[in-house]
This record gives C-alpha cells, sequence and structure tokens, in this order.
C-alpha cells in the first residue's frame, strides 16, 4: 500500500466520479481504476460500491477514510518537517483559537519573524476541543485553547486572562451611559458561543430559558460582519474589540448591575520546546 494509492482513494472518495477524479490527478480514468481495484485488491474487502454514474463508499471503506486521512495528514507532515530541518532554526506547528490569536498572539508573532527569519511558524486556528486532541495525536508542537490540559508529555500554563466586553457598531449610539440586563433582553444579541467556558453559559443565563438568538457562531472573528453598520450586540474578549473599537468599526456599551466573568486561557506545549516557546511567547 503507497501514498499514491491513498492519495487517489481519497480524491475518488471526494468527487465520487471516476472521470473527475483522473481530471484533478491529471492521470488516466484507467489509471484510477487500476490504483484502487489494487488497493482493493490488497486490504481484502470493497471500497466502492459502483454504479454506471458514480460510485460511493462501503461501509469499509468508511472506515478506511478515517485511516487515510491520518496516513496523508502524517505524510505530509513529515516530510514537511524533514524539509524544513535543512532550511530553518526551528519548525514549530502551533494551533490556536481565533480570539486567543487575534488578541495575543498574531503581534508577538509578527515581532519573532521580524528578529527570526529563520524560524519556521505553521499556524492553524481551530477550536478547543479539536486543538487538545491534535496536540496529542503529534499534529501539534504548541496549542493556545481556553480549557488547561495535563499530560506526562506535556507542560500546561496558563496564559493570559480577557474580560468580555459587550460591543456594537460606531454608529449605534443607543447605550453610552450603559445598559442594564433588562435593557439588553430587548435588543437584538447575537451569541458568539463560549461554550467550553462557564462564560457560555453565563450569557445564556442572562436570556429566558431556551431563547433562540438570531445568529449563534463558535468563531469570534466571524460574528464582527454581522454586528457592523447594525444595531446588533454580541460580547467579545476584550483584547479582540480592542482592534475595532481603535479603528472606530465598534464601541464598547458599559454594563450596568452585572459583571461577565473573566476568560481564563492556556499554553500547551511539548516541555522539550520550554525555551523556545519562553522566548516567542514571552511565559
Amino acid at each position: 500500500m503507497d501514498i499514491e494509492s491513498i492519495n487517489t482513494f481519497m480524491v475518488l472518495a471526494h468527487t465520487k466520479n471516476y472521470t473527475r477524479a483522473a481530471d484533478q490527478l491529471f492521470v488516466a480514468q484507467s489509471t484510477i481504476t487500476k490504483r484502487i481495484n489494487e488497493l482493493e485488491k490488497e486490504l481484502g474487502f470493497l471500497l466502492f460500491k459502483r454504479t454506471n454514474r458514480s460510485v460511493s463508499l462501503t461501509p469499509a471503506g468508511e472506515h478506511f477514510r478515517i485511516y487515510a486521512e491520518k496516513v496523508i495528514e502524517l505524510t505530509d507532515t513529515s516530510l514537511a518537517e524533514i524539509s524544513s530541518a535543512q532550511k530553518y532554526d526551528h519548525y514549530i506547528r502551533i494551533g490556536c483559537a481565533d480570539s486567543i490569536y487575534e488578541g495575543h498572539l498574531a503581534a508577538l508573532i509578527l515581532k519573532h519573524r521580524s528578529t527570526h527569519p529563520k524560524d519556521y511558524l505553521k499556524i492553524s486556528i481551530g477550536l478547543t476541543e479539536h486543538l487538545l486532541d491534535q496536540i496529542q495525536k503529534d499534529m501539534f508542537d504548541v496549542v493556545f485553547t481556553y480549557l488547561p490540559l495535563h499530560k506526562n508529555s506535556l507542560q500546561c500554563k496558563p496564559y493570559k486572562k480577557d474580560t468580555l466586553v459587550l460591543v456594537t457598531d460606531i454608529k449605534n449610539v443607543k447605550y453610552k451611559k450603559g445598559i442594564t440586563v433588562e435593557q439588553l433582553l430587548e435588543e437584538k444579541y447575537l451569541m458568539c458561543n463560549f461554550a467550553l467556558q462557564d462564560v457560555g453559559q453565563y450569557i445564556r443565563k442572562l436570556f429566558p430559558k431556551y431563547h433562540q438568538f438570531e445568529l449563534e457562531i463558535d468563531d469570534c472573528m466571524k460574528i464582527v460582519p454581522y454586528l457592523l453598520n447594525q444595531d446588533n450586540y454580541t460580547f467579545l474578549p476584550k483584547d479582540m474589540a480592542d482592534t475595532y473599537i481603535k479603528e472606530k468599526k465598534l464601541r464598547r456599551v458599559p454594563l450596568i448591575g452585572f459583571t461577565p466573568p473573566v476568560i481564563n486561557t492556556y499554553i500547551i506545549y511539548k516541555k522539550q520546546l520550554d525555551d523556545i516557546c519562553s522566548k516567542i511567547f514571552k511565559i
């Protein structure tokens, strides 16, 4: 079983069509057929159900796809590391939650790049649960998350504390002196889901049970366009919101009679990277 056959399997599983798979891989359709037939013969089971117009994965094929994804990801990562080792002083794979990146990490990495151009930093933005899973599978060297992870092979430290601020479009002039919970309930609140923190539950409890928000999203960055030029409201981490406030795109709305909880963030990394992480991320 070679990586070329596995990659062909993945392309065909995605396109569900031999002709489109051949076009995508720049080979003849007969080559796709041959590779899949040889792979199925080696595995001892069928990967696809074939019809005249398309193909679909068998139950065994669905299970094999999970394995194939991991093989391709590990192969690509390993080859990239080997290649980078010849060119760079350090090769570091970083995973980060979006608001942590915007609020804390972007400026540090920009500064480090200007002083250490021979360091290779590969940055991926993701959700906390995914990041914790991936660093345990050796897909990342360091992650920034909203939850801690304690394992013998990893170092976990508190990173930053973020306060939440209520924001709206800069042109929305209501509640300049502050807003109460009762007034907030009457406005169009968009839910940025902090489900991995007590923060999310706190915000939900401000609203009636089973309240349906007009928009709910789990990525803070993606909620900002729904605030601009509209009379909508949401809570954002202060360090992230400050960027838009300084650019005069959003306005902070003072709170009257209630205070949201603090957001704790963590840095988790391989213990052998203690020195380099201390330099880059100022821990």
